[in-house]
């Protein structure tokens, strides 16, 4: 069955970041999220097994397939192979996903993070896009492909190996366009290029483009005043041929808000603002930030209990800023409930699952030598 782009709104709901309280979803919050969403005439919910240390699916359930018709939405989520230790797995994950989710069948199902070494390779040892298929023909499953997190010569071959694939979540933003870790810009084109249908994650790359140094900001709001720096970013993949959905991890009304306006009289960019994000692009890639997209893939597994993502952002805040006092008393503030970066073991989990293949030890290390003196 061919994905049909008409029925799916162009904005789509990532379910990975969901506001919290008390260190838990908050359910209230996120109910009168989806009602926003889905009263804007928007559908698509993007969720996974392992997102909010499993919770994510669950709350899917509570907020949407238990309070909405099923054929008002669609639903994805994605098959994490470094949860199997052998072939049947894939069932007893995927039983455990319909049960958690509420439903009968997924709309779309991904094969998570696909990318270089043993996540690609167990994929293929346990037969993961067959069984996908199988699971297409039971009636299980909408629509079959993956995220990818690899090389293009890897996307290259999987797509060679596999024209069975129906779409590709990628990895795409203006800074990363020609970043050489993330390749956003060469994976963009083998997939269009194929006439494979895109879904976006990471447009705005974690938050990093929704603040931007004052000038940057400016230049863009020379253009258009009243537009949010995420507009901006979300407008940019959006307007891109072959681009099915672009997914937005809203963690609060006004996240939601501002992407609804963005998308409910959709404008692309026009030749003019393309150039302007390119200028802007080319001005921020002279400043050394650390690449992280905030996913928390990181944190389930520390066993100093460092919340990774916000140390990070503390580094990258100084490193755009240059000033130290406000990162320093973030960095203070945060570790009166997580780990301190010194508390790092150096036990590499964390490295090997980090989608952007950041040198985290390396980098605890200069947050305690930047923060912790």
């Amino acid at each position: 069955m061919a994905v049909d782009l008409s029925k799916m709104s162009k904005l789509g709901f990532g379910l990975m970041r969901l506001p919290q309280k008390d260190g838990v979803i908050d359910m209230d919050h996120v109910c009168r999220m989806v009602d926003k969403y889905m009263a804007s005439g928007m559908n698509y919910f993007d969720t996974a097994y392992i997102y909010h240390g499993g919770k994510s699916e669950s709350a899917a359930k509570e907020a949407l397939t238990k309070r909405y018709p099923r054929e008002d939405f669609m639903l994805a989520t994605k098959l994490p192979v470094w949860e199997m230790k052998k072939k049947e797995d894939a069932d007893r994950i995927f039983e455990d996903q319909l049960q958690r989710a509420g439903v009968s069948r997924f709309d779309f199902y991904l094969l998570h993070s696909v990318e270089e070494g043993s996540n690609y390779a167990d994929y293929e040892r346990y037969d993961c896009f067959g069984w996908g298929m199988k699971k297409k023909e039971e009636g299980l499953i909408g629509h079959f492909g993956f995220s990818f997190h690899g090389s293009p010569a890897l996307l290259e071959e999987v797509l060679d190996k596999h024209p069975e694939t129906e779409f590709v979540q990628i990895q795409l933003n203006y800074a990363d366009w020609n970043n050489p870790v993330v390749h956003s810009g060469k994976l963009y084109g083998i997939l269009h290029k194929r006439n494979i249908p895109i879904i976006v994650m990471e447009p705005v790359k974690g938050g990093l483009l929704v603040k931007l140094q004052p000038e940057l900001e400016e230049k863009f709001r020379s253009q258009r005043p009243d537009s949010s720096m995420a507009s901006w970013a979300l407008r940019y993949v959006a307007s891109l041929p072959g681009v099915m959905t672009v997914l937005s991890g809203m963690s609060d009304d006004s996240q939601m808000d501002d992407n609804i306006a963005t998308f409910k009289n959709f404008e692309p960019l026009s030749e003019k603002e393309k150039a302007l994000v390119e200028e802007v692009r080319d001005i921020m890639l002279n400043i050394p930030l650390i690449g992280c997209t905030s996913c928390r893939y990181c944190c389930d597994g520390c066993p100093a209990r460092i919340s990774i993502p916000d140390v990070i952002s503390a580094l990258n805040t100084l490193r755009l800023y240059n000033e130290e006092f406000r990162p320093r008393m973030f960095y203070n503030g945060l570790v009166q409930s997580s780990g301190k970066a010194s508390s790092c073991v150096e036990c590499g989990q964390c490295e090997k699952i980090c989608p952007q293949h950041l040198p985290i030890i390396k980098l605890m290390k200069e947050a305690a030598k930047t923060f912790e003196v």
